[in-house]
């Protein structure tokens, strides 16, 4: 079932959109070469206390993974794209991180990722975390009143297909709203002018991730961890955006990111 949201509801989302984006950019101002994975989620959990927000991860237990998931980010690292546990892992100069985060506050969701380098960025890496960065552009722009969720779809596969890189249609974005995981699917790649309609009031989270050279994924052994096939470097963009009547309204918008000490990083959304 698609609940659509009246226009306090989506604010009361906003205000958890904003929570979601400002602790990313903090994040991504945290992770730095010699920095362990375990710190960054700590220090997550930290910040979601203070604010009085639930992390929608804690305690989840889909289908696809091996639950209860014990953590409140996802955190992977070069060709693992979704799912990271947070683990002993200390960054080192060069490594590809994604951090995806949901958390609720007074009962409404927000759900957003990013991707960046530490140290010392390879322009391949670059380039593919600029792809998945103007595919979910592109994607946002693609919601519109009246429209169909297929030009969501449409609009990243075209973007991607352009940077020259193939889309796993396993994992895409989903409806959001009182709970992270709602109807609909929203694939990241598709037909325009078909599917559901688009109507004032549906809140969806966006999320292109691309593989560097395959659209094959396999599954850690700790049953949560997805990575390319082919141990290629990932990358993964995500934003939580409603249809209003006079567009789409991006609910997780990040503060410009903060300079970093260790390096230039690709700019986030």
């Amino acid at each position: 079932m698609i609940e659509l949201k009246s226009t306090t509801e989506i604010a009361r989302m906003a205000v958890t959109g904003k929570f979601v984006g400002e602790l990313l950019a903090e994040l991504s101002g945290v992770a730095a070469v010699g920095v362990n994975l375990t710190d960054i989620e700590h220090h997550a959990r930290r910040r979601i206390a203070e604010r009085g927000a639930e992390s929608c991860y804690w305690d989840y237990s889909p289908s696809f993974g091996r639950g209860p998931f014990r953590n409140v980010l996802c955190l992977s690292v070069n060709d693992a794209v979704l799912h990271g546990l947070p683990h002993d892992y200390v960054l080192r100069d060069g490594d590809l991180l994604s951090i995806d985060m949901a958390v609720t506050i007074d009962g409404w969701a927000a759900d957003s990722a990013l991707s960046f380098v530490v140290g010392t960025p390879d322009p391949a890496d670059l380039k593919l975390i600029e792809a998945t960065e103007v595919a979910l552009e592109a994607g946002i722009a693609a919601v519109q009143p009246g429209g169909r969720l297929g030009d969501v779809s449409a609009a990243i596969g075209e973007v991607a297909h352009s940077y020259g890189y193939r889309v796993n249609g396993e994992f895409g974005g989903h409806g959001i709203g009182r709970t992270m995981h709602e109807a609909p699917h929203v694939a990241n790649s598709g037909r325009p002018h078909r599917g559901m309609k688009l109507s004032p009031g549906l809140t969806i989270a966006i999320e292109p991730w691309l593989c560097r050279s395959t659209d094959q994924i396999r599954v850690d052994d700790d049953g949560w961890t997805i990575r390319s096939a082919d141990g290629s470097r990932t990358a993964h963009s995500e934003h939580t955006v409603a249809v209003t009547e006079a567009g789409p309204r991006v609910l997780t918008r990040r503060p410009t990111p903060v300079d970093r000490a260790d390096g230039p990083v690709a700019a986030t959304p």
